[in-house]
Parts: C-alpha cells; sequence; structure tokens
C-alpha cells in the first residue's frame, strides 16, 4: 500500500490548542489509519505567530505516527477558522441558513490559508503517496496542490453534511468551491443523504454528466468519483477503555449518585447543530406529562464548550443554563433534582463508564454528519443489561443504526412532543426488546468500525485511475 500523507485543519499533536476535547472522531480515525499505512499527518499546529512563516514543525509519536504543523497568523484564525470555515460554511451545511454569515474578508482569509496549507504540505507529497485531505476548512486545497504541479491520487472526505442544494447555491462563489472539490480523485461523505445532495448540486447546477450508481461526476471532461463512507468508532480500542479502573470507577459514581434512578445521558459538544435547547424542551415535556417520574428519572447533559469566540455558542451556552436552570427550579426538590449539566470535557474512559451506567441515551442533533457518540453508546453497553438509544432521525448514524426499526428509537429532534414520548417509550421497556435492540445495533458498531471505513476509502483512491 503506499504511503499515506493526511491533511486536516488541526493535527493530534501535544500540546495543540483544542485536542484534548477531540475525542474520538477525527483524531482517533487518522491516527488509525496512519498506523496501519504509514506517512504523516499535516496541519495546524493549535498555535498563533504574529507572522507567518511556514515553517514545519515535526514530531514523531511513539506509535510511529508523523505530525507535521504549521503556526498560523491570529488574521487567519479570524478568516479563516471562525470566519468562514465555522461562522459560513459550518451552519450552511447543517441547513442553519439563519446563522450563515456572508463576509468577503471570511472568504479571502480561507483562499489565503488554502495556499498556504498548500504550499507548507508540498514539500512533504513524494510520488505515490496517497493524500487524503479533510474536511470543510480544506475543500479548496486539492485545487492549489494541483495548480503547483501535484499528480498524485488525492481523496477528500466531509465530515459534516452536505446540504440541499436550494440551500447551497445562497454560498456566494457556491460553483468555484464545488468545482474546487472536484480537482480530487475522490470524495466521500458520510452516508447516501449527503451524497445525494452532492451528486443533485453537480447535476442541476453544474451541468455534470452524473452516474448515481458509480458516484462518476464528469464536467469538462474530468471525471472525479464520490461515494458514500460512513465512519465508524474505533470499537476494540473504545471498548478495552471499559477494563480499566478509571471507567468502573466512573460507572460506579454515577450509579450511586443517581440513589435508584434510571439515568439517561446526552454527550455533545456545545453546538447549535446538536439540538440541545430542544432536547431539554422534550425532557421539560416528559416531566410535565408524568410529574410523578422526576423519581425515576435523571438526565445528565455533559457539553463541553467549543468555539467560545464565536457569539452564536456563547448564546447556545447561555440558552441551556437558562432551560437546565428552569426545569430544575420547577421539578427539583431537597433530596432530587432532574438534570446536571456538565460544561467540561471528559476522558474516554469516564464517557465509557457513564455510558455503562446509564440505561438511556439521548442523541438528538437538528443535522449531524455520522454522531459518533450514538455508536460509542452502544459499545459501551452490557449485553446482558442493555440500555436505549433515542437517536435524531436527522444523524448521520440513523442510516445505520434503525436497523429496520428495531434498533435505536428514531425522533424528530424538533418535537418535544416525539422526545417526551420516546423517553417514556425507553423508560419502561422491557428488557427482551432491549436486547433484541441493542443486538441489530451492536454488529453495525462492531463491524462498520473505524479500521473498515479507512481500508475502504484508501483502497478506493488507490484504485482511482487505473
Amino acid at each position: 500500500m503506499p504511503r499515506l500523507v493526511v491533511i486536516s485543519n488541526r493535527v493530534a499533536v501535544p500540546k495543540a490548542r483544542g485536542v484534548a476535547g477531540a475525542q474520538g472522531g477525527l483524531a482517533g480515525a487518522l491516527n488509525s489509519a496512519l498506523k496501519a499505512n504509514g506517512g504523516i499527518w499535516f496541519g495546524w499546529s493549535g498555535q498563533e505567530t504574529e507572522e507567518f512563516t511556514g515553517s514545519i514543525n515535526y514530531v514523531k509519536s511513539s506509535d510511529g505516527v508523523t505530525t507535521a504543523t504549521i503556526d498560523l497568523e491570529t488574521q487567519d484564525l479570524d478568516e479563516y477558522y471562525n470566519g468562514y470555515a465555522n461562522s459560513t460554511l459550518w451552519p450552511l451545511f447543517h441547513y442553519r441558513i439563519d446563522l450563515t454569515k456572508y463576509e468577503r474578508e471570511f472568504g479571502k482569509g480561507y483562499e489565503r490559508v488554502n495556499e498556504r496549507f498548500a504550499e507548507s504540505a508540498l514539500p512533504l507529497i513524494s510520488d505515490g503517496d496517497l493524500v487524503w485531505v479533510h474536511d470543510y476548512h480544506l475543500m479548496p486545497m486539492g485545487e492549489r496542490l494541483r495548480s503547483m504541479g501535484v499528480t498524485n491520487r488525492m481523496g477528500f472526505f466531509l465530515h459534516t453534511p452536505w446540504p440541499p442544494t436550494n440551500l447551497f447555491v445562497s454560498l456566494p462563489y457556491h460553483e468555484r468551491l464545488v468545482r474546487a472539490l472536484l480537482h480530487y480523485d475522490l470524495l466521500g461523505f458520510q452516508n447516501d443523504t449527503w451524497l445525494d445532495s452532492f451528486l443533485h448540486y453537480c447535476w442541476k447546477e453544474l451541468g455534470a454528466e452524473v452516474n448515481y450508481d458509480t458516484g462518476e461526476v464528469t464536467v469538462d471532461g474530468k471525471t472525479t468519483i464520490a461515494r458514500a463512507y460512513p465512519i465508524g468508532i474505533d470499537y476494540d480500542f473504545f471498548t478495552a477503555k471499559g477494563e480499566t479502573g478509571e471507567a468502573r470507577q466512573a460507572s460506579q459514581r454515577l450509579l450511586s449518585s443517581t440513589r435508584h434512578r434510571t439515568a439517561m445521558i446526552g454527550v455533545d459538544r456545545l453546538d447549535y447543530s446538536k439540538g440541545l435547547p430542544e432536547r431539554l424542551d422534550g425532557i421539560a415535556r416528559f416531566f410535565d406529562r408524568h410529574p410523578d417520574r422526576v423519581r425515576d428519572l435523571v438526565f445528565i447533559q455533559i457539553a463541553p464548550p467549543s468555539r467560545e469566540d464565536i457569539g452564536s455558542y456563547q448564546q447556545i451556552r447561555e440558552t441551556l443554563e437558562q432551560k437546565a436552570g428552569q426545569i430544575n427550579g420547577a421539578r427539583s426538590e431537597v433530596d432530587v433534582v432532574p438534570i446536571r449539566y456538565v460544561n467540561r470535557g471528559h476522558t474516554q474512559e469516564e464517557l465509557y463508564g457513564f455510558y455503562r451506567a446509564a440505561k438511556i441515551a439521548l442523541v438528538t442533533p437538528l443535522r449531524d454528519g455520522m454522531n459518533l457518540v450514538a455508536k460509542e453508546y452502544v459499545a459501551a453497553q452490557d449485553p446482558e443489561d442493555p440500555g436505549v438509544l433515542i437517536l435524531s432521525r436527522f444523524a448521520g448514524a440513523a442510516q445505520q443504526l434503525d436497523c429496520d426499526g428495531e434498533g435505536a428509537l428514531m425522533i424528530n429532534p424538533h418535537s418535544a412532543d416525539d422526545i417526551s414520548h420516546n423517553i417514556r417509550l425507553a423508560l419502561d421497556m422491557p428488557l427482551a426488546e432491549r436486547k433484541v435492540r441493542y443486538e441489530k445495533m451492536i454488529v453495525t458498531v462492531r463491524e462498520e468500525n473505524v479500521q473498515r471505513w479507512t481500508e475502504n476509502f484508501i483502497e478506493d483512491l488507490a484504485d482511482t485511475g487505473q
């Protein structure tokens, strides 16, 4: 297998800003791919510099993964990261056109940083290497590398949803962005819904020849392949966490603190796409309809903060604190508090223990590329006494974990009534049904893991152009 060069916005190196909170997800997946294939991981160090120099910092970890990073200027982060990536593309790709900011300077900064990434990465790419670029931060990077003479096979994977055409065309220069994407040989999406939205855009807006069976998109004589590659968790790595003392202690802490109530858990980065206010509305509806059950159920919401420099993220935190306080004020007793809101991150060992102890998980994003929390929760369950997963039908994971109606309980996250109804179903679900649903889901979680995800994408990328 050819050497692999992975390029992403962030790189999991020691002391990189924000990496400690990025449990699982992209960091875990890319480390697994690099361990298996060798190569290098290039991206932003997490550090700021007064003047961009392009100088590269190298770190080789104990497991053999080499990282190469660059520092970015404060202006770069304001315009490229906080600006275009997270105030324009992120809300738009999650269907939040009302929060999308269209600022010319943001776009200029995005183009500038992609150019800087390409110039810095160029010396790292050797003949025969496979280049794998990740996520919405670096969509134009393939085009930039092609303009610099790179002829290697290059792939791109989008970890977020791809919005419907009628939303995406609201983006200034949307055609330019998609044409840049088509310089990659292989494009990967989390599921068929996001893939179909992309293919529809190419057909309708670019007049591309689209083969929906093979995923081939041909524009101006150049063909790119687009396919769905659902990302999974590192199943063996994650389940091994359950054997640690930290995991067992976390599980016992949660159980002993619930005082015989059923624990229901939510674990989400603090983000408006996760449907957290709507989730609390659904819980409030449940307690309004079943006030006696405040002694049967306690909800623990773990929500580490993120992107705190962006106004919409500050607002979501204030909203959650207000809603949690209102529910607790109305329903608490001297010895009972129905909601625990935890605004910090936890280790994977702790999370495993919390998942294991919780008999219900609420994973209710308004829109999500995949959502690995849903899969981690299933992986952490006791096969003899599994919990129930309540899952938004708008999460990418829904396509895999619905299991023809016999897996997760699927809900509309915008409906407080639907959330409330399914909390009651989960709370009262008999053991036999819980086991059937768990057994359906665990097969997918175990087999459609991150190793299969990386193998499938890399093998397909290696085959392109042959």
